[in-house]
């Protein structure tokens, strides 16, 4: 049977941006303290201003932006597509990353690593929606108030921003949501 953990958004931790130019809540991770130490980190930024990401040499990040009117990114100096909501975008985290805001702050969300020790899945979903997984680890997070989870047998209520974290060995699951919300599949390589 699934182990699940029900993280509400309001419990995040905040913690400085590694180069030091905003603010991260940290939603979970695999393991690790601080910036350091983790084979996966799921997170929420806030971006005031235009400006430099952080590195994490040895990751792959994917980034969508929750709340704005968006941005657009310039990796390794080739500028990306304009960034909506709910609309993920893939980057090396060793890559020279800058970041120009469409109009005004926006509010981010964060998917980082390490695609040597991990394989890694994310899909937004904007409306009811099952699927079936035999990842070793299951995130589930709420883009709406009152989104109703199932996992297998088991049944959550997740507000916004909130994440169910679904760990399990490698047995097959079933998730269904009903709404908005971002369904991300973790695996060790290897298992």
């Amino acid at each position: 049977m699934s182990q699940l953990q029900l993280l509400r958004a309001c419990d995040y931790p905040r913690m400085p941006w590694k180069n030091g130019g905003g603010f991260t809540e940290e939603i979970t991770r695999d393991a690790g303290e601080g910036l350091d130490g983790f084979g996966w980190r799921l997170s929420i930024a806030d971006i005031a201003a235009s400006g430099g990401f952080s590195r994490f040499a040895g990751y792959q990040r994917i980034i969508t932006v929750l709340q704005g009117e968006g941005m657009r990114l310039t990796v390794d100096e080739v500028p990306s597509r304009a960034l909506q909501p709910f609309d993920a975008f893939a980057f090396a985290g060793d890559s020279q990353v800058e970041c120009t805001l469409a109009a005004g702050p926006i509010r981010d969300f964060n998917l980082i690593y390490a695609p040597d020790r991990y394989q890694a899945r994310l899909q937004w979903q904007v409306a009811d929606t099952r699927l079936f997984s035999t990842a070793e680890t299951i995130l589930v997070f709420s883009a709406q108030a009152g989104l109703a989870v199932r996992i297998g047998h088991q049944e959550v209520e997740l507000g916004l921003y909130d994440c169910l974290h679904v760990s399990q060995g490698t047995h097959l699951t079933e998730v269904a949501a009903s709404g908005s919300c971002c369904i991300i599949e973790l695996s060790p390589l290897g298992s």
